[in-house]
């Protein structure tokens, strides 16, 4: 136990946070069980100990530890757990849970038979926390941490604290909005930059971020994918070409058929290779209203711009980077569907979004909202694009 409160100890010491996670405020950590998934890469172990030195400093009540750790290849988590509490600890932070075998009924035994303990644990974004693990309903409180908003990216460049806002504050006061950020900063002048490298937090380390980027997507997929869902390795390389083929066709109509011929494979073994790469948030999936999964998506694109300009960056269009710019903002909290010919995508409840760039040529109706790249500040029913990096 004591090499344990030394490494806690040494990681709270040195952990480097340079931006405080919204979500840090959205959980709530009253409840004794809870889960965070996330991507590969994004953080999910930073947050943890953040939240441990933020909460707990160094109380040794609070211990973070990692299934990486060989130790529990011999020694269950509730065998830890059991000890951890004896010792006066409390609050037990679990970083990548899935790497222990029986991990789900570890934790409901955890909360079960240690009922004044609480548990914090991270998992891949694969992971289906309630449908498939039955040991948990009821019993987990599940939350998704995402990559860096132009938000957070902002300010982190900026050394500004500018807050979030909801999209009906974007729609109705975008214009004063947009005053107050540009009497500080000009967010176009890191707007590119964000695209580019701005959704992962290793952008922060001295090291390529494009070849740390396609390393880490190499093991969502050998890892979070194949391991979670228990495929062979031997279909690794079709997976992997599925995604380099999705990434250079661009964000357009799904043909199943040719993917399976070009893949040899079945066209119901694409559909779920595509439901496999949509969980690890490498593509997003964009249907028309009403379909969901199983149903063929109308649209298939990157899930964040910084994938585009990695996997195939010399095929990297204006127009596909920008949408895939606004669906991954979107993506949090609010539905986002096909539109018709005349209109980019429908969010919600039918509100109808076209997503352009300054200059270009379009009919200006004044039922739809504009979401226009290279623009400083927008005008009624025309909004700037960098505006909706402040979702979150």
């Amino acid at each position: 136990m004591e090499s344990f409160y030394r490494t806690h100890a040494y990681l709270i010491e040195h952990i480097n946070a340079p931006v405080r996670r919204n979500l840090m405020d959205e959980i709530n950590w009253d409840d004794r069980m809870i889960g965070i998934k996330g991507t590969r890469g994004i953080g999910k172990s930073t947050f943890l100990l953040q939240y441990a030195k933020e909460k707990f400093g160094m109380d040794h009540s609070c211990m973070y530890i990692n299934m990486n750790n060989f130790y529990f290849s011999g020694h269950s988590i509730f065998e830890f757990a059991k000890a951890f509490q004896e010792k006066g600890g409390k609050v037990l932070l679990i970083d990548q849970i899935f790497k222990h075998p029986s991990w789900s009924k570890e934790l409901r035994k955890c909360y079960e038979l240690l009922p004044d303990m609480k548990f914090v644990f991270t998992g891949s974004s694969v992971m289906r926390l309630k449908q498939e693990n039955s040991e948990l309903n009821g019993i987990v409180s599940s939350y998704n941490l995402r990559g860096f908003s132009f938000r957070e990216f902002l300010n982190l460049k900026t050394d500004m604290k500018f807050r979030n806002y909801s999209l009906d504050e974007i729609l109705e006061n975008h214009e004063q909005i947009a005053k107050g950020i540009l009497s500080k900063v000009h967010p176009l002048d890191y707007f590119q930059d964000y695209l580019h490298h701005g959704f992962y937090p290793f952008f922060l380390e001295k090291r390529n971020f494009s070849e740390n980027l396609l390393k880490t997507m190499n093991m969502m997929i050998e890892v979070d994918i194949l391991l979670i869902k228990q495929i062979e390795l031997k279909y690794l390389s079709k997976i992997k070409k599925l995604l380099y083929l999705l990434a250079v066709n661009g964000p357009k109509a799904l043909n199943v058929s040719l993917l399976a011929n070009q893949i040899e494979t079945s066209r119901a073994t694409i559909m779920n290779y595509i439901k496999y790469l949509a969980d690890a948030r490498l593509i997003n999936l964009v249907y028309k209203r009403g379909d969901s999964f199983p149903k063929k998506p109308m649209r298939i694109m990157m899930h964040n711009t910084n994938l585009i300009y990695s996997i195939y960056p010399v095929k990297v269009t204006e127009q596909d980077v920008i949408e895939t710019f606004f669906m991954n903002n979107m993506w949090k909290d609010h539905n986002v569907y096909m539109g018709n010919k005349n209109i980019t995508y429908s969010v919600d409840n039918n509100s109808p979004f076209v997503i352009c760039s300054k200059g270009d040529k379009i009919k200006n109706d004044p039922k739809v909202t504009y979401a226009v790249n290279h623009l400083d500040i927008g005008r009624n029913n025309q909004i700037p694009l960098w505006m909706f990096g402040f979702l979150y």
